[in-house]
């Protein structure tokens, strides 16, 4: 009988605990993304339309935005990087938005823990500005959306969509001076082939320095043994860049036949379409 009371006793104070477990009506976002040498992370929460007219309605226009539900909408970068126009230091900042039918601007905000929009806006906790056109699409998204497109080595887009309005904010970031900074180090250091090869493939991917980047490829392939496929559609690439089309070709020839020879159908078709290309 002690045991069972016990036992009802339990069951009781479990019960007095428990909670009812539901949605949120606007579920966070973690979105992370490498653009070039930076991480990019974007925290935000998904409010929905859920019937209403959100434009100049649901988001007032001409009135500071929280620019999503709940806390702060936030975009932390870890390397220095450009918005607006604006050089900024790495860090983690909150972005609001000032909506209006044709154009917005947008906030990146230096005081990132409020709830909403500030009670009190502070202009100077303003770290950068961006104006920006809106878009309006056919497709109606119906839940808030952040996404981070069009991405490059240097930059990439925020782009901000709800309902028909969609609006993509540029950014950009300091890969192509890291890159050459680390280029510079490693190779007055004790450089290896990859490195060579690395550095060459950069300044042709990168669109730079064709002369710089051929004395890189062939240091490179002159210290590999073998040069796999890989490595040789690289280097056909760039004689194909400097005018070398005969090298072109013969580089092309010889990564087709390590692609196919590793089963590598990617390679074999880009080496196929280089080699049609250059041979008319």
């Amino acid at each position: 009988m002690k045991k069972t009371l016990l036992l009802l006793l339990m069951i009781t104070s479990l019960e007095g605990f428990s909670q009812i477990v539901a949605p949120q009506p606007s579920p966070s976002v973690t979105l992370n993304q490498t653009v070039g040498l930076s991480e990019v992370i974007l925290k935000y929460s998904r409010p929905a339309m859920r019937g209403r007219t959100v434009m100049g309605n649901l988001v007032p226009y001409n009135a500071i935005w929280r620019t999503g539900a709940n806390a702060n909408t936030t975009l932390t970068v870890n390397t220095a990087f450009e918005f607006g126009g604006t050089s900024i230091e790495a860090g983690t900042y909150a972005l609001f938005t000032k909506p209006a039918p044709s154009q917005w601007e947008v906030f990146l905000y230096r005081k990132n823990d409020n709830w909403g929009a500030p009670a009190v806006w502070d202009p100077s906790l303003i770290v950068a500005t961006a104006s920006v056109s809106t878009q309006q699409t056919e497709r109606t998204m119906t839940s808030f959306s952040i996404n981070i497109n069009e991405i490059t080595l240097n930059g990439a887009h925020l782009e901000i969509h709800w309902e028909n309005t969609l609006l993509a904010v540029p950014f950009s970031v300091p890969t192509d001076q890291m890159v050459m900074d680390s280029i510079e180090k490693t190779l007055n250091q004790a450089p290896t082939a990859n490195d060579y090869y690395t550095a060459a493939v950069y300044l042709l991917t990168a669109d730079k320095d064709v002369k710089t980047a051929l004395e890189y490829m062939d240091t490179a392939m002159a210290q590999i043994e073998k040069s796999a496929f890989w490595q040789l559609r690289q280097q056909s690439l760039l004689f194909a860049k400097a005018g070398m089309v005969k090298k072109a070709i013969a580089a092309a020839e010889a990564s087709l036949a390590g692609a196919k020879e590793a089963n590598n159908m990617d390679y074999v078709k880009m080496n196929t379409d280089s080699l049609a290309e250059w041979r008319n």
